[in-house]
């Protein structure tokens, strides 16, 4: 039996699968600029930028899981 956190992870991850492919079909050079542009991005702003996405994530589950 799955644990219910392993479950909520795996719609988490399908649920970002299917914005990211959504948004690769309806936009496909604006997403290529994107990555384009994450590339020349120096290392230090893509890691706190990452890290401020993942703390907000957080803070979105507590909440949803809270109230």
């Amino acid at each position: 039996m799955r644990s219910i956190a392993f479950s909520d992870l795996l719609i988490g991850i399908g649920i970002l699968l299917v914005i990211e492919g959504l948004l690769f079909a309806a936009m496909p050079n604006w997403m290529r600029q994107a990555m384009k542009s994450a590339i020349l991005t120096p290392d230090n702003i893509l890691r706190a930028v990452g890290i401020g996405s993942a703390v907000v994530g957080l803070i979105v589950i507590y909440f949803v899981r809270r109230y």
